[in-house]
Order: C-alpha cells, then sequence, then structure tokens
C-alpha cells in the first residue's frame, strides 16, 4: 500500500536550488497532516555531504545516488533512477519543483508509472485520499482546482510560492545504489548563462520589450541590479536576438513568480501574460495608454521607459543614500 512522501531535489553548480528547499518544506507540511514520513532524493556528483542540509527542511531520510556519471543532467538516466526508487518506496505523493530538469523527469516518471500529474502547483491541499492541486491554466486566465489521479499522485510546484521552512529533523542519510541506464545523449559542452541569477528564482525580474528598440538593456539592468533581480525578455526580444533564450518569459520561455516584475516596454500578449502573470507585484511602464499589460497591473506608469526607469532607479540610490 503507497505510504509516504517522497520530494525530488535538484542541486547544481554545488548548491541546491532555492525550490529544493520549498518542495521540501510543503512535503514536510503535508507528511505532518498524513501522518507519514517524508523522503528526499537527491541525484548527482559528490552530493553526499551536501545532502544532510535537507534534514534542516524537515526531511525524515534522504536517499542519495552519487556518482560521477551523474554530474551532468541526464533525462533518461535520471528518470530510470527514479522509476526504480519510487517502485521500490511506494510513495503516496511525489513532488518536484517546476525547474526545466525537473519538469522534464516528472513528465517522464508519471509517463513510465502511468501516474496522475499536475504542473506548476501554486497550492497543494488533501481531500481524504486525494491531493488537490491548484494551478493556472489558459495562459493564468483561469484558476482551477484538480483532484491528481493515480497512484502515486505526483505534482510540480512553482519556485517563489511555497515558503521554505527550517525544521530541525534527525533523518538519516541514506546512500542508494542504481542501475547504470544507458545515455542516449552525450553532452559535448556546457555554456553557462551570462545571468547569475536564474529567472524562476529571482524575488524581482526587470524585463524589456519590443520597446526596447533595441539590444541595449543596459537601463534595466542597472535598476535589476540594485535590487537584486534578473533580467527577463518578451519572446519578441529573443526573436530580435536582443537577449537569449534562456531571459524569456513567456508561454514559449520561462514561467516566473517573483515578488516584484516590472514590465518595460511590453505590450502584454497572452503568451507572456502565461508566464508572470502569478507575479506578487506588477509594475508595467509603457507609452501606450492602451496597452494591454496596463489590464494587469498593479501600477501602470504611462511614459517613455528610457525617461522613467532611470528616474526609478536614481530615486531608489537616493533614498539608500539617505538610510
Amino acid at each position: 500500500m503507497p505510504n509516504g512522501i517522497l520530494v525530488v531535489t535538484e542541486y547544481a553548480d554545488e548548491r541546491f536550488r532555492r525550490s529544493a528547499y520549498e518542495v521540501v518544506s510543503e512535503g514536510r507540511r503535508l507528511a505532518n497532516q498524513l501522518n507519514t514520513p517524508l523522503s528526499a532524493v537527491v541525484l548527482g556528483s559528490d552530493v553526499l555531504a551536501a545532502a544532510a542540509e535537507l534534514k534542516h527542511y524537515g526531511a525524515d531520510r534522504v536517499l542519495v545516488c552519487d556518482a560521477p556519471e551523474l554530474r551532468d543532467f541526464d533525462s533518461d538516466r535520471f528518470t530510470s533512477i527514479l522509476f526504480d526508487i519510487v517502485t521500490t518506496r511506494q510513495p503516496r505523493i511525489v513532488l518536484f519543483s517546476a525547474s526545466i530538469r525537473d519538469k522534464q523527469l516528472a513528465t517522464r516518471l508519471a509517463a513510465k508509472l502511468d501516474a496522475g500529474l499536475a504542473m506548476e502547483c501554486t497550492g497543494l491541499a488533501l481531500e481524504g485520499e486525494k491531493l488537490i492541486a491548484t494551478r493556472s491554466m489558459y495562459g493564468s486566465k483561469l484558476i482551477a482546482r484538480v483532484a491528481i489521479e493515480g497512484s502515486p499522485q505526483i505534482a510540480v510546484l512553482r519556485p517563489n510560492v511555497f515558503p521554505a521552512a527550517t525544521v530541525e529533523s534527525a533523518g538519516d542519510v541514506e546512500r542508494v545504489e542504481f542501475k547504470p541506464a544507458d545515455a542516449r545523449v552525450r553532452l559535448i559542452e556546457k555554456k553557462p548563462s551570462a545571468s547569475k541569477l536564474d529567472l524562476t528564482e529571482a524575488d524581482v525580474v526587470v524585463s524589456g520589450g519590443r520597446g526596447m528598440g533595441g539590444p541595449d538593456f543596459s537601463v534595466l539592468e542597472r535598476l535589476a541590479g540594485l535590487l537584486g533581480g534578473a533580467i527577463g525578455a518578451t519572446r519578441s526580444a529573443v526573436d530580435e536576438g536582443w537577449r537569449p533564450h534562456a531571459d524569456q518569459v513567456g508561454q514559449t520561455g520561462k514561467v516566473v513568480s517573483p515578488k516584484l516584475y516590472v514590465a518595460c516596454g511590453i505590450s502584454g500578449a497572452v503568451q507572456h501574460m502565461a508566464g508572470m502573470g502569478l507575479s506578487g507585484c506588477i509594475v508595467a511602464i509603457n507609452t501606450d495608454p492602451d496597452a494591454p499589460i496596463f489590464r494587469y497591473a498593479d501600477y501602470g506608469i504611462i511614459g517613455s521607459l528610457f525617461d522613467l526607469v532611470p528616474a526609478i532607479t536614481q530615486e531608489i540610490e537616493r533614498r539608500r543614500e539617505v538610510k
């Protein structure tokens, strides 16, 4: 009989992503309600020592697959390992974070297990034997509550939505042996992103659209740097070659949920809103008073971003100097 909750965490660049702490914390909350154990999975190379960190977020047991061949992500290999862990441990619920890596793993695992899956969840609740997920649909035009069918019940959590709370645990770290799966993909080269902060984990995102008029995003970069945020872009800006695809926010880019989203020169197409519509506070700057973005914005400013963004930046700097 299925028992327990299993969360899959992402460890990369010698650290856990912040979303890993969020998914473990949410797993702990559900495990408390069900009075069931919580296990966290870590896949990678030289991760055994770092894995103990997850005990501070409530994991009763940390399952570690540590091997040189797991240094770089391979969806086939990682899915095969998770499939073996899930079929052996028989968890009732499996949780992932909505990173690019984990969304691949969650969909592949659900297909292999013939299990129900809810993506981009912004809330989870238990109703009897069912895990009920809250998620946005149709470009964030609809918020739905869906019951996850099958066993296990798999949910993918949107970053920056679920709080990460430290909970001291006397849990164990267990090294799990695995059967190496043949890799169909060979990594030739890794090119790190120019941005040091991942869009999906940033508390502040400053984005530019076609209104930027060209590839010079320095005016936005200055504001983002001051706020400790990341730079985003619309598909049109990316298609023009002004920003790399890694910066794209939207239906065909990344889905973000920052506390503050500053949209500069962005009209507000539905494809873009699908990627940032659930931001905590949306500030829109546009010269067109009829731009659709103003219907979604908490604060709207009509005017040139090249005048307004520097003025906002200077005012923030002035206030910080006063303090």
